[in-house]
């Protein structure tokens, strides 16, 4: 049949689990995560790269779901919100943006959560500049930035804590 695309298997590791999922070729790995898998915490924004909101962690590094096509995910690790924390064990950050007012309508939250969780990941202690930069491709309508850069400085501050010996004796 002129035209068919055919579908290729995909095997990558989502969220610790392995998984395997015929796709075709032109495929975003953002429609397999939310369509295929049923990992819709991965929001579905400008579809362009622009807003973060699909934004998810592949082999330690965040990436716009959107951009990658599904087949560039295989034999990665694939981090999504759902991977993050759960509704009894919330993940520090996650924590953190409740107690800072920083998840508004939570159409971003999952997308800011995983560029935060990315950034802290690689730097420990960000400065307010380096939180900055690592959340710039997230965007958000409703907090305008201040509490969620709060929330973040908050979980990096208690990195800071968490690493400083026992100085008493």
């Amino acid at each position: 049949m002129a035209g068919k695309e055919d579908k290729v298997l995909l095997r990558m590791k989502v969220n610790g689990e392995e998984a395997e999922v015929a796709v075709k070729p032109t495929w975003t790995l953002l429609r397999v995560l939310r369509e295929e898998l049923g990992f819709t915490g991965t929001k579905k924004g400008c579809e362009q790269g622009d807003c973060g909101a699909c934004t998810v962690i592949m082999d330690g590094k965040a990436v716009n779901a959107c951009l990658v096509l599904a087949l560039q995910a295989e034999s990665k690790e694939i981090e999504t919100i759902e991977g993050l924390g759960t509704a009894d064990a919330l993940h520090p950050l996650q924590k953190s943006f409740i107690e800072h007012g920083a998840v508004q309508c939570g159409f971003c939250t999952p997308g800011m959560l995983m560029s935060a969780e990315a950034l802290l990941r690689e730097n420990r202690k960000p400065s307010l500049e380096e939180i900055k930069i690592g959340i710039s491709g997230n965007l958000c309508r409703c907090t305008g930035y201040t509490k969620i850069i709060k929330a973040i400085e908050s979980v990096s501050q208690k990195n800071r804590e968490a690493l400083t010996p026992f100085r008493g004796q």
